[in-house]
C-alpha cells in the first residue's frame, strides 16, 4: 500500500518554508519604441535595486528592491545561473519547483524563457541541467533509478490545450485526495536525453497560438506551461518512490487595447489574458492578506494550475520583465508593484515520497507450501506450527507429576489457542457494551437529579410570584375617590316606575308555572329594565319618586331574602363574567369587587359593597333594586 511521507529536512536542504524569489529583468532600450525621444524611465541602482520616475512628480523617483536585478547587458546564462539553477536540485529529492515569466506584452518574456538558437533561454538550459543532475546521481550508484517525462500545454481563451497532441479538445483540471493538481488526458512523453526533449519540444512550440499586434510582431496569445517530471525509485526493500516536478511557465503579457489596436478575435484573446492576469493579482493579494481568507485559485484556469507555485509546496522563482521606454511606463509601473507584492508570498515545500508495501505473488506462495514437508497442504503446516506453540506454551512435565495434570495443562493451552481473534473481538465488544450501559445509567441518574432541582426551583419561583401578586393589592395610601363635578347639569326627564301590584305571594318556582303574567305586567317589567339600563349607562340611577322608595314593602320577605342571598353568593364566588352579568356592574366595578374579595375575603352582607370605591349608598340601593327586580322578571 502506498503512503505519503512528508519530509521537513531532506538531504538537499529542504526547508519548512520558502519565500517566492523575484527577479526583475530590464529589456534593452529600443529607439523605435520611443517616438518622442524621451529616453528611459527606469534604471538600475545595483544588483538588487532599481528606480522609476514618479509619474505624479517627474522630479522624483520611486525605488524598488528585489532578490536580483538583471540590467540591459545581462546575458541569458547569467539569468539562468543566478535565478533558476539554485532551485533545480530540489526536483531530484521529491520536491516541486516553478519558474514563470511575468510582464507586459513586448517586454521580452518569451525571449527569456525560450531564447534563440544562439542564446537559448531558461527552458532549454533548465532541462539540460536536470539531465546533468540525473546523470551525476546515476554515476554514484546510490540504488535509485530515475525516469524523466514531459508535458506541454497552453491556456488559450480559458481552454486547456495539449501542445504535444494538437487535435485535443479542452482538458479538465482535477484535484486528487492529496490536493495535487491533475489534468486527465494530458500527454506525458518519456525522455531519455536532451536531444529527445528537443525532438518533442520544438514542434510543440510551433503549435502555440501567436499573432501580430502594433506592439509586438509575434505576440503570445496564450499562457504556455511546460512540465518536467522526475521520478526516482528504489526497488530494494523498502520500496520507495519520490516524485519531483518542474513547472516552466511563459505567461502572456497584459495588453492595453488602445495601444495594441486589437479588434475581433485579438480583442477577445486580450480580454481573456487580462482577466486571468487580474485573477493572478487577486490571488497574490489574498495570500499577502493572510488571516485564512479565501484564495480565488478556482476563478481562473491559470491560477488553478499555478496553485502549487503561489502559496503551495513549490520552490518558486518569478522573473518580471519590464521595458525602459515611456510608452510602457504604466505597464512597467504595474509590473513592478505586482512583483513587490509577490516576493512576500511564502510557500511550504515538502518531499513527495511513496512507500510501497511488499506483496507476495501466488507463484511464490505455491512454491513455499510444498517445501513445508508432508503432503504439501497448508493445514499440515499450520498443525505443525500449532504443535510447536503447544510445546513451547505448556510447562515441562516432571517425572513425579501425575499424567492427569499434564493432560489438563495441555487442554488449557489448546483452549487458549482455539480462542481466536473472533472470540477476543466478541469479548471486547461485550465489555464495551457493558461499559456503555453503565455510562448511560449514570447519565440517566444525573438527568433525574437535574430535573428534581429544576422542579424545586420552579416551585420556589411560583411561591415568590404569588407573594408578589398579593403584595400588589396591599397599599397604605388612601383609596382614590372621584371628585364630584360642581357644574350644574341639565335635569333629564326621569322615568316613573309604579310599584308592582302583587296580590298573592307564591314561591318563585310555582309562580313561573302557575301564574301567567299579563300583558300589562310585561310592559311594566320592560319599563323597569329600560330604567335600569339607562341608569347603568349614565353611571347611576336617578332618584326615584317617593311612592317607589319603599318598593321592598310590596314584595314577599322570603322571596326578597332568597334574591339577596343569590346576589351575595354571586359577589363572593362569581367569576369576572358572572359579576359583569349583574345589573349596574361593569368591567371596572367587577375588577374592583374581585380585588376587594382577594384582600378582605368574602362579603358578609350586601351592605359591605359600599366599602368599594365608587359605590355610594344611593348606587347600592339602585343596584339591589335592579338585580332583585331582574331576578323576579326572569
Amino acid at each position: 500500500m502506498a503512503q505519503r511521507v512528508a519530509v521537513n529536512d531532506g538531504a538537499a536542504g529542504s526547508r519548512r518554508t520558502s519565500r517566492v524569489r523575484v527577479a526583475v529583468r530590464l529589456r534593452p532600450y529600443m529607439d523605435k519604441q520611443d517616438e518622442k525621444g524621451e529616453g528611459p524611465c527606469v534604471r538600475g541602482l545595483g544588483p538588487q535595486k532599481l528606480e522609476i520616475i514618479n509619474w505624479r512628480n517627474a522630479t522624483e523617483t520611486l525605488q524598488y528592491q528585489f532578490d536580483v536585478f538583471h540590467g540591459e547587458q545581462t546575458t541569458q546564462q547569467e539569468v539562468f545561473l543566478t535565478s533558476v539553477k539554485p532551485i533545480l536540485p530540489h526536483i531530484l529529492n521529491g520536491q516541486n519547483a516553478s519558474v514563470f515569466a511575468y510582464g507586459p506584452t513586448g517586454a521580452g518574456k518569451t525571449h527569456t524563457m525560450l531564447g534563440s538558437q544562439e542564446h537559448p533561454g531558461i527552458i532549454p538550459r533548465a532541462v539540460k541541467e536536470v539531465f546533468k543532475l540525473v546523470e551525476a546521481q546515476e554515476k554514484e550508484q546510490d540504488g535509485w533509478e530515475y525516469s524523466i517525462s514531459m508535458s506541454y500545454l497552453e491556456i488559450y481563451n480559458e481552454k486547456v490545450l495539449d501542445l504535444l497532441s494538437p487535435g485535443s479538445q479542452d482538458l479538465p483540471i482535477r484535484e486528487d485526495k492529496d490536493r495535487n493538481i491533475l489534468i486527465p488526458g494530458l500527454t506525458h512523453t518519456p525522455l531519455s536525453s536532451f536531444t529527445d526533449f528537443d525532438t518533442h519540444f520544438i514542434p510543440a512550440s510551433l503549435n502555440r497560438t501567436t499573432a501580430s499586434t502594433k506592439l509586438n510582431q509575434r505576440s503570445s496569445r496564450s499562457h504556455a506551461i511546460l512540465l518536467i517530471k522526475v521520478v526516482k525509485s528504489r526497488h530494494g526493500p523498502p520500496r520507495r518512490q519520490q516524485t519531483g516536478k518542474l513547472y516552466l511557465v511563459d505567461l502572456a503579457g497584459s495588453e492595453d487595447n488602445r495601444r495594441t489596436g486589437n479588434q475581433g478575435i485579438r480583442l477577445k484573446e486580450s480580454g481573456a489574458i487580462n482577466l486571468s492576469l487580474f485573477t493572478l493579482s487577486k490571488v497574490v493579494d489574498a495570500l499577502n492578506a493572510g488571516a485564512g481568507g479565501r484564495v480565488p485559485y478556482r476563478d481562473s484556469k491559470l491560477t488553478r494550475l499555478l496553485q502549487d507555485s503561489l502559496g503551495g509546496s513549490a520552490h518558486s522563482v518569478m522573473i518580471t520583465n519590464i521595458a525602459p521606454e515611456y510608452t510602457y511606463y504604466f505597464d512597467t509601473f504595474s509590473a513592478l508593484n505586482f512583483a513587490a507584492k509577490s516576493k512576500q508570498i511564502v510557500n511550504r515545500p515538502f518531499v513527495r515520497e511513496t512507500v510501497l508495501a511488499p506483496t507476495i505473488g501466488p507463484g511464490k506462495r505455491a512454491r513455499e507450501e510444498p517445501e513445508a514437508g508432508g503432503s504439501g497442504e497448508p493445514q499440515n503446516k499450520r498443525s505443525k506450527e500449532r504443535k510447536k506453540a503447544e510445546q513451547s506454551s505448556s510447562p515441562p512435565v516432571h517425572p513425579h507429576s501425575s499424567p492427569e495434570s499434564s493432560v489438563m495443562d495441555r487442554l488449557l493451552a489448546l483452549e487458549k489457542m482455539m480462542m481466536g481473534s473472533a472470540e477476543r473481538e466478541r469479548l471486547n465488544l461485550l465489555k464495551t457494551v457493558a461499559q456503555s450501559r453503565k455510562e448511560i445509567q449514570m447519565l440517566k441518574e444525573k438527568q433525574k437529579e437535574l430535573e428534581d432541582k429544576a422542579n424545586v426551583f420552579k416551585q420556589n419561583e411560583a411561591i415568590e410570584k404569588e407573594s408578589k401578586d398579593a403584595l400588589l393589592f396591599k397599599t397604605d395610601l388612601p383609596p382614590l375617590h372621584r371628585k364630584q363635578s360642581t357644574a350644574a347639569k341639565p335635569r333629564k326627564q326621569q322615568a316613573v316606575v309604579t310599584p308592582l301590584q302583587v296580590s298573592q305571594v307564591q314561591p318563585l318556582q310555582q309562580c313561573a308555572v302557575v301564574c301567567k303574567p299579563s300583558q300589562f305586567l310585561d310592559k311594566k317589567k320592560k319599563r323597569i329594565q329600560t330604567e335600569v339600563c339607562e341608569g347603568k349607562e349614565n353611571g347611576g340611577v336617578d332618584p326615584l319618586p317617593a311612592d317607589v322608595v319603599n318598593w321592598e314593602t310590596h314584595l314577599d320577605s322570603a322571596l326578597l331574602e332568597q334574591s339577596r342571598k343569590k346576589i351575595l353568593q354571586t359577589l363572593n364566588s362569581g367569576s369576572l363574567k358572572e359579576l359583569k352579568s349583574l345589573q349596574l356592574i361593569g368591567d371596572k366595578k367587577a375588577k374592583l369587587i374581585m380585588g376587594w374579595r382577594e384582600i378582605h375575603g368574602d362579603f358578609t352582607q350586601l351592605e359591605d359593597l359600599t366599602k368599594i370605591e365608587g359605590i355610594t349608598a344611593k348606587r347600592f340601593s339602585s343596584f339591589i333594586k335592579a338585580n332583585i327586580l331582574s331576578s323576579m322578571g326572569k
